[in-house]
């Protein structure tokens, strides 16, 4: 990561091979919409619930909206390049192709996970949509295009475990691969992403949600402390697992209760 920041980025911390959906999806048709969306607009970020309120405007108004959802089928080319691009930017032909198609590959395969664990990936799509005064509906008339990814677990593989036998810590939702589209960062779309992913981690019956971020990443630092997280310090010398990523990159653990 060193080699290649990114503003509103946490770590890498999953292999290349290591696909975003949950292993209970069923491609291609699941259905993976999350019950409540989560809208920000471009100009002025924010998070809401529900209706998008209709425009106080005569005439039809066009905006761009930024939703936060599952990830579905559809989006898993735009999902490995949104992430390829952020954290790998680089990389030119063919080996940046190569990452996206590996990238691409793991996330329609899917992967198994240990009983009672969750995974999922979170996408915020940008989608322009026409507002019409009087009608409490928005009528899209594009699918929209995915300007931001974040992975969300339950696995517990970046925490220490617990007792003597080595159990998985529980109740705990873990964060990692936050990446948004150069052309889309400082738009809130971290943000609105993370909200999201807290949101989840809470119908998941998670008390807590942690992820690792790189020290270096002032940007990415300033973006989770504003959004509650808070670092923890880890014990010296403690045997913690740590995110894979580029030898001598160190991370700060930040932590939030839910």
């Amino acid at each position: 990561m060193r080699s290649a920041p990114v503003a509103v980025s946490a770590s890498s911390s999953l292999p290349h091979l290591r696909p975003f959906l949950s292993p209970r999806t069923t491609l291609p048709n699941s259905n993976l919409s999350f019950r409540q969306s989560y809208t920000t607009r471009s100009d002025q970020p924010r998070i809401s619930c529900g209706a998008t309120q209709t425009s106080t405007n005569l005439l039809p108004s066009l905006s761009p909206e930024i939703v936060v959802r599952e990830a579905r089928f559809e989006d898993a080319w735009e999902v490995a390049d949104t992430h390829c691009g952020s954290f790998y930017p680089n990389y030119t032909f063919p080996i940046d192709l190569l990452l996206r198609l590996n990238r691409f590959v793991g996330m329609v395969l899917g992967f198994s996970a240990p009983p009672g664990c969750m995974v999922s990936c979170l996408v915020a799509v940008r989608c322009h949509e026409i507002r019409i005064w009087g009608l409490d509906a928005v009528f899209g008339f594009n699918r929209g295009y995915v300007a931001g990814v974040l992975t969300i677990d339950t696995l517990a593989e970046f925490l220490p475990r617990k007792g003597p036998f080595k159990h998985r810590r529980k109740g705990i939702a873990y964060i990692s691969n936050v990446a948004v589209r150069e052309g889309d960062r400082r738009k809130g779309i971290a943000k609105t992403l993370v909200a999201g992913a807290e949101s989840l981690a809470r119908s998941w019956g998670c008390r807590s949600i942690a992820l690792h971020c790189d020290s270096e990443n002032i940007a990415a630092v300033r973006l989770y402390k504003s959004q509650g997280f808070r670092c923890i310090r880890v014990p010296e010398n403690a045997q913690w697992p740590e995110p894979r990523s580029i030898p001598g990159t160190h991370f700060n653990f930040m932590m939030k209760l839910l």
